[in-house]
């Protein structure tokens, strides 16, 4: 086994131009294979809620759930970080009760730091969790929630990103001084993504609105695999389209039991002498 990824290796990674790979995951047997694919950083995504249960937002996503899918994912991860996200409301309640999450996202989830959400608008809490000992991964740039201070969501989010270049630079910048040891850049797009990638000296990843110019990527397993059912009815470009290859398997299941015969990869019955 290759040895385990650390937060100083990451940041050596920028130094070196060494691109770094992060994937989002939710449950035990996907940690597994994005460990052994030699992903860098596995993120437990608090986009749990809607894709593993269900949820109709990110707002039900509870504690209790952060902690329990990072249990999981955790024991699936042997080389890779492993951070979970922040649900709702603990960053929001205050500094106090973002170190008390934090504690315990780490305490009983096993996570190597936590990611912050919208973290430039809480330095306070960023530092008070830097000094409990808790590395932070900090979130950046346009989401839904943000692009709504500015007009609403009409703007596409990497142009909305590049009026607020200098803004998401200082956000960047303030996140590095309060001790975030990587960012997360949302919508960066080209100009102000590679602009706060020279801003700071900690690593910077982006999912949706990302490209060559961050310091690495960020996206969900199952959506790069195609696991979602979503992808039996789209054409999206992906890496797989495993939500086909299981309805096909399980559509021939169901054949053969209809059809009276044995069943494949069912364990066989010792032989009575």
């Amino acid at each position: 086994m290759a040895d385990k990824v650390t937060i100083p290796a990451l940041q050596q990674m920028k130094r070196d131009g060494q691109k770094i790979v992060a994937s989002v995951v939710y449950d035990y047997q996907m940690a597994q294979v994005v460990d052994r694919a030699g992903v860098d950083l596995v993120s437990v995504g608090d986009s749990v809620g809607a894709n593993l249960w269900g949820q109709p937002g990110l707002l039900e996503v509870t504690m209790d759930q952060m902690v329990l899918a990072c249990q999981g994912v955790r024991r699936g991860v042997k080389r890779a970080l492993v951070s979970c996200d922040f649900p709702f409301g603990p960053l929001q309640e205050g500094t106090d009760s973002a170190v008390r999450a934090a504690i315990r996202i780490v305490k009983e989830g096993g996570a190597d730091l936590v990611k912050l959400d919208g973290a430039a608008d809480f330095p306070d809490a960023v530092r008070a969790i830097v000094r409990a000992g808790i590395p932070v991964f900090g979130q950046l740039g346009i989401t839904p929630q943000t692009a709504q201070r500015y007009g609403g969501i009409g703007v596409a989010g990497t142009e909305l990103a590049l009026q607020l270049k200098d803004e998401l630079v200082r956000g960047a910048k303030l996140l590095e001084e309060c001790g975030a040891s990587i960012l997360d850049f949302q919508n960066s797009g080209p100009v102000a993504g590679a602009d706060v990638v020279g801003a700071v000296s900690i690593p910077v990843i982006g999912g949706v609105g990302g490209g060559p110019w961050l310091d690495g990527r960020i996206r969900v397993a199952w959506a790069a695999a195609g696991y979602m059912a979503g992808a039996l009815d789209d054409d999206g470009e992906r890496y797989a389209n495993v939500a086909r290859i299981a309805l096909d398997a399980i559509t021939a299941y169901a054949d053969d039991v209809r059809g009276g015969r044995d069943i494949k990869g069912a364990p066989i019955p010792p032989l009575r002498t």
